[in-house]
């Protein structure tokens, strides 16, 4: 019993920490800041430990039985006691942090920047409500319907944010600047437009709008329009590469027909065009080395599936003697290692060394590029349009919705979440074991050997939510950059 309450106060502590903190970390900035320093130092910190280590001293010499915690030694049972005091400082810290703010005066009191956007509204509610839902196992069954239908919610309000920001300033009125001005001083903006009711809750974004839509022009402007629906084009074509969850999973898709012996040449055709793409989609931020790398990393990965029996070259007419393809897989092995230790290399220089800020970004795309050539490798050949379709969303997003309407950190990584989710399902994984496709673990591999197989089998599966996590951190880095 004992136990339990110490671990209950620790998580306890640690959970009202993070809420103490949500605020600055979805702010622009996108801080997170945990006040630990100044309480280490205070006498509140020690008195705390010595009252803590009384309790425990009395618990566990007046109990019968020694619960777990008891049973510890005592320089850990202090550590423990230190941690909760820690904890319970930063806290008290935190809190009389945001009663200090509260007092201080308002810079701006005519412009609230309070108000919420649809796309603020949108990934409250289905973060909330993607959460509540997995409470029953219906919902946890056919999880995938859930992001399906998140994302393309998303896609349609992004829609929405484009045409306003494209043509709501478009059709001003001159004349009426004077009084437009009246409202939206504190923003910068002087434009009223014709036929259009803005509600006063939208005076904090009119500034936003107006140096988004600078950005914007020419054929690019019609490009960023078209983005929502292309990328919901894309997603619907991916839902029909592979059914999954529990009742679609019978029904046959896109991707079984590409998978049979009689469509081996669609199948080829179709391999060759996806890492034709993913080299073209990769390479723009790549270093010389690393496109070579990439370019022969690639020209493996097809090797590979025509050295196993899944693609084929164009000159074969024969039958061909059906290998596990070890050699190429370990060749591509070699050009993945490389770019990661390239990237990993620029890394640990701008670290080091006081390097401009580009080489970071430069070495986080390159260690990015590594492992989507590593998923090439191990995704099967169906399954590779999976892939152009990731890295094809992202490009477009990043150049067309999420530069040009300046979103927060906090959005970006939400809306960076949820295509991960989606992405999971859309490789035909579901929320059962049984979707797992373990020959990933024994690519390049003559017999089993377990930790490998792990990792390669476990990156398999968890392909799409981990490259849309890097690829958050290679444009969070990109924008610091800029």
């Amino acid at each position: 019993m004992y136990s339990m309450v110490v671990g209950t106060v620790i998580i306890m502590e640690v959970l009202l920490l993070l809420l103490l903190s949500v605020p600055k970390a979805l702010s622009k900035r996108a801080e997170f800041e945990v006040p630990l320093s100044p309480p280490l130092f205070s006498l509140l910190f020690y008195l705390m430990c010595l009252m803590l280590c009384a309790i425990h001293v009395i618990v566990c010499t007046s109990a019968e039985s020694l619960c777990y915690f008891c049973s510890m030694s005592w320089l850990t049972a202090v550590g423990v006691m230190m941690l909760i005091s820690a904890l319970m400082c930063g806290i008290l810290s935190a809190i009389a942090k945001i009663f200090e703010n509260s007092r201080l005066p308002v810079k701006s009191p005519i412009v609230s920047n309070s108000s919420w956007s649809e796309i603020d509204v949108l990934i409250l509610a289905g973060t909330v409500g993607h959460v509540l839902s997995l409470g029953a196992s219906s919902f946890i069954e056919e999880e995938h319907q859930t992001w399906y239908f998140l994302i393309n919610t998303l896609c349609l309000v992004l829609c929405q944010e484009l045409c306003r920001n494209n043509f709501l300033l478009n059709e001003c009125d001159p004349q009426h600047s004077t009084y437009v001005k009246q409202n939206f001083d504190s923003v910068g903006e002087t434009s009223e437009c014709k036929n259009i009711d803005i509600p006063a809750a939208s005076n904090s974004k009119l500034g936003k709008a107006t140096s988004s839509s600078e950005l914007i022009k020419g054929s690019d402007k019609w490009i960023s329009l078209a983005t929502p629906w292309i990328i919901l084009i894309c997603c619907r074509l991916l839902r029909s590469l592979n059914q999954t969850g529990v009742q679609w999973a019978h029904r046959p898709d896109f991707g079984h027909w590409l998978t049979s012996s009689e469509h081996k040449s669609e199948l080829s055709f179709l391999a060759a065009v996806s890492l034709l793409m993913i080299f073209f989609l990769v390479q723009r931020r790549c270093s010389l080395v690393s496109k070579i790398a990439m370019a022969l990393g690639l020209l493996g990965v097809y090797s590979y599936r025509a050295a196993v029996g899944n693609v084929i070259f164009p000159w074969q007419h024969g039958g061909k003697d059906i290998s596990k393809g070890i050699t190429e897989a370990r060749f591509v092995y070699v050009f993945v290692l490389g770019i990661i230790f390239t990237g990993t290399k620029d890394l640990l220089k701008s670290q080091v060394i006081s390097a401009d800020s580009s080489t970071k970004s430069t070495g986080l795309w390159e260690v990015y590029s590594g492992l989507v050539l590593l998923s090439a490798l191990l995704f099967r050949p169906h399954n590779l349009p999976v892939l152009v379709f990731c890295l094809l969303i992202q490009t477009m997003m990043t150049k067309y919705i999420w530069i040009p309407l300046k979103f927060e950190a906090a959005q970006i990584t939400i809306m960076h979440y949820w295509f991960g989710q989606a992405f999971f399902y859309f490789q035909g994984n579901s929320n059962g074991i049984a979707t797992v496709d373990i020959s990933a673990g024994f690519v390049g591999l003559d017999s089993y050997v377990e930790i490998p197989a792990i990792l390669l089998t476990a990156f398999a599966t968890y392909a799409g939510p981990f490259l849309w996590a890097i690829h958050l951190l290679c444009y969070l880095s990109s924008e610091v950059s800029r």
